[in-house]
C-alpha cells in the first residue's frame, strides 16, 4: 500500500514539474537573478505546486479509500493555508507581515487542534508545562520552521533533498514502530518531492518557489509534533534530523542580529550560500550537505532506542561537529575575501 501511493504521488509531481520547468507554460513564473540569488539566469519558481497538489491529492485519495485517517484533515488546510499566501507571493509579491499573518493562523490551527510540544523535549527531559505554553511554544516552532525552509531554499536541489532524507527519516521511524499513518503521510512527502528533485538537482531546470519551501517548513515541524505525540520519535530527534537547515538558518540569523544588520533582507550569507561563493559549486555542495543531512538523519533514528545518556553522547557529538565545519567555513570565507581584496 505505502508503495504504490508513494509511486503514485512520484509520478504526479513529476508530472506537473516537467509540465512547469517548461519556461513557454503559461504557468511557469521566472525567478530572475537577484541580490540573495546564487543563479545566473532565470529558471521557473512554481515547481513548489507540483510539490503541494501531489501530496494534497494522494494523501485526500488515502483518505477517502479508508487508508488515512481524518486527522490529516487540518494538516491539509493548515498546509494549503500556507502554500497559498506563498503563491501568491510567488505570482506578484506580498509583505512580510501578512504572510506573517497566515503563518500564524496556519500554526494557531495545528497547535490548537492537537500538534503542541509534547514528550521528551531532550533526552530524558518530560517537562511538564501547562497546556497554554505548549501550544504557544508549538506556534513558534511551526512558524519559524516555514521561515526557517524558505531562507534556505537559496541552492539546486538543497531544500527538495532535506525533504527527502528528513521526511524519510521519520518515514523509517515510523514504519519500524508500526505507525503505518505516520509513515504513509511521511513518504507521500517524500516521493511528491523526489518527483520534483528531478527537474531540480543541479543544475535546476526549476525552483520550487516559496510555495514549496515555506509548505515543506510546516510539514516538517508538524509531522515533528505528530510524532512527539503519538510516541514515534522525540522532538529532539526530529530537530537533529533536520539540524543542517536549523543550525544553518538559526546560527546565521543570531549572528546578523547580533552584527546589527537588517536580518530580515535577502543575503547571501548562510554557511551554504558561501560555499558556493567560493568555488564549490551547487552541485559539490549540494552533495556535501546530502552527506550531512542523510548521516544525521540515521544516527537520529538509531539514538531513538538508545538510554538517554548514549542520546546525549550523540547529540554532543553533532554539536561538535557542526562547531568544527563552521569555523572551517569561516576560515575559508575569511581568506576568499582577503584574496579579493
Amino acid at each position: 500500500m505505502i508503495l504504490g501511493i508513494s509511486v503514485l504521488a512520484f509520478a504526479v509531481a513529476a508530472i506537473l514539474a516537467r509540465i512547469l520547468a517548461n519556461p513557454a507554460s503559461r504557468m511557469s513564473i521566472l525567478d530572475h537573478p537577484n541580490e540573495r540569488s546564487l543563479h545566473n539566469t532565470p529558471v521557473p519558481r512554481t515547481g513548489g505546486i507540483a510539490i503541494v497538489l501531489a501530496v494534497a491529492m494522494v494523501l485526500a485519495g488515502g483518505f477517502l479509500s479508508g487508508q488515512i485517517s481524518s486527522r490529516i484533515g487540518w494538516l491539509v488546510v493548515a498546509a494549503l493555508l500556507v502554500a497559498s499566501v506563498s503563491l501568491v507571493d510567488d505570482l506578484r509579491g506580498l509583505a512580510l507581515r501578512y504572510r506573517l499573518i497566515v503563518h500564524l493562523v496556519a500554526a494557531t490551527l495545528l497547535a490548537y487542534t492537537g500538534l503542541h510540544v509534547a514528550g521528551e523535549v531532550w533526552p530524558g527531559g518530560l517537562p511538564a508545562w501547562p497546556w497554554w505554553v505548549s501550544r504557544f511554544l508549538a506556534v513558534l516552532a511551526i512558524v519559524w520552521m516555514i521561515n526557517l525552509y524558505n531562507f534556505m531554499d537559496g541552492m539546486d536541489g538543497f531544500a527538495g533533498g532535506m525533504a527527502v532524507i528528513g521526511f524519510g527519516a521519520l518515514g523509517v521511524q515510523g514504519w519500524l514502530v508500526g505507525a503505518n499513518e505516520y509513515a504513509l503521510i511521511n513518504l507521500v512527502i517524500v516521493a511528491a518531492t523526489g518527483g520534483f528533485l528531478v527537474f531540480n538537482f543541479p543544475p535546476a531546470r526549476i525552483f520550487m518557489g516559496d510555495t514549496g519551501s515555506a509548505t515543506l517548513g510546516l510539514l516538517a515541524a508538524a509531522m515533528a509534533l505528530w510524532g512527539a505525540r503519538d510516541e514515534v520519535l522525540p522532538l529532539w530527534a526530529s530537530f537533529l534530523v533536520f539540524s543542517p537547515f536549523i543550525v544553518d538558518a538559526t546560527v546565521t540569523l543570531i549572528r546578523r542580529i547580533l552584527r546589527g544588520e537588517r536580518f530580515w533582507q535577502a543575503h547571501k550569507t548562510h554557511y551554504y550560500q558561501r560555499l558556493v561563493q567560493m568555488g564549490w559549486g551547487h552541485r559539490k555542495t549540494v552533495l556535501a550537505e546530502y552527506v550531512l543531512m542523510a548521516g544525521c538523519a540515521v544516527s537520529a533514528v538509531f539514538a531513538v532506542s538508545l538510554m538517554p545518556v548514549m542520546q546525549w553522547g550523540i547529540i554532543i557529538f553533532w554539536v561538535l561537529v557542526y562547531a568544527v565545519l563552521m569555523v572551517w567555513v569561516d576560515r575559508l570565507w575569511l581568506r576568499h575575501i582577503q584574496a579579493d581584496c
